[in-house]
């Protein structure tokens, strides 16, 4: 988001928890790369010679699927509010950003509770309505709401008053 001189009431960037850190993926990979292999050795010992192909796969197949939901994980959301507008920025590698900017006087934090389904926290101005922090807990996401708003009237007060 590009530099403000406004005062900015709340400034935030939101991001998944990552559930397994470099060095943890690290040795993840090389558990299942030892097992992989000392199985495949136990089954050509017993004159199984394709399977050992198989583990490797399955191994490839394990390190592929962590490093895609590493990557995942990088992605981020950022919203500030200020007097003017509240600014919403989501970033995903590899893609183009996403960027929206609704007016604070005229915008409305919406925290919905659908009946199966995770809640859904959204910015809305008008007929349009941007989702935000669907990665987040729903605690996180009470708070979060709580915080938008509080921010949001203080926005106003300071332009109204």
């Amino acid at each position: 988001m590009p530099p403000t001189d406004q005062i900015i009431y709340f400034d935030a960037t939101l991001s998944p928890n990552r559930s397994l850190s470099p060095r943890a993926f690290v040795i993840v990979m090389t558990i299942v790369g030892c097992v992989s292999f000392v199985a495949g050795l136990l089954f050509v010992s017993q004159g199984a010679f394709p399977v050992i192909g198989f583990f490797g796969l399955d191994a490839l197949a394990i390190w592929y699927a962590l490093r895609w939901n590493a990557r995942q994980l990088k992605q981020e959301t950022r919203i500030r509010v200020t007097a003017e507008t509240v600014d919403m920025e989501h970033l995903v590698p590899g893609k183009p950003a996403k960027r929206a900017s609704v007016p604070t006087p005229f915008a409305r934090v919406g925290l919905a509770y659908p009946e199966r389904s995770p809640s859904v926290l959204s910015i809305s101005h008008g007929a349009a309505s941007w989702a935000i922090g669907a990665y987040l807990t729903g605690d996180e996401r009470r708070s979060l709401a709580a915080a938008l708003e509080a921010a949001i009237q203080r926005a106003r007060a300071e332009r109204y008053a």
